[in-house]
């Protein structure tokens, strides 16, 4: 009987290890938030710069994403008559929250990132440089708004309306 015995075991461990396994490899180790799936690629699209005196301009505007599960790079670029805009940003999220890295390459400035990224919304807060902000993403299918907002600058805020590039 202890032959059956070590058999029954050597089987019981078997199926532990397989179902452990298979738990493992179904179940990440951090869920990356749903905001980030679907970005990756290329988008266009225009929006407007309004600035600290009152007055607007029209953008033309180009986003870049990178998803890699946890993290998104994001490249946004616009041009107005009169102004340019360079944004860079490298994200982390841990479940819902989202922190990272930004910088706008055209007036030289950097910072930190942090905030929430909740169904189809990433919502960050931006400090460096002299400036605060806040950005919202909201992508729907293939379109997405980003809203910006600052203060510190003579920028007030930025709106863009962009589609998925085919």
């Amino acid at each position: 009987m202890r032959g059956h015995e070590q058999a029954g075991a050597n089987a019981l461990r078997s199926l532990t290890s397989v179902a452990l396994l298979l738990a493992a490899l179904t179940v990440p180790a951090t869920a990356r938030p749903q905001a980030f799936i679907g970005l990756s690629g290329s988008w266009s699209g225009a929006g407007q710069i309004l600035l600290e005196n009152g007055d607007k301009e029209a953008l033309k505007c180009k986003a870049y994403y990178t998803d890699k599960g946890e993290d998104l790079g994001l490249a946004i670029r616009c041009a107005s008559t009169s102004y340019k805009i360079d944004l860079r940003a490298q994200l982390t999220a841990q479940g819902n929250a989202v922190s990272g890295s930004w910088e706008e390459r055209q007036f030289n400035a950097a910072g930190n990132a942090t905030g929430q990224a909740t169904g189809n919304k990433i919502n960050l807060s931006v400090v460096g440089g002299g400036m605060t902000a806040t950005m919202a993403v909201t992508t729907t299918g293939t379109s997405q708004a980003v809203a910006i907002t600052t203060t510190g600058t003579n920028m007030k805020g930025v709106n863009i309306t962009l589609s998925r590039d085919g």
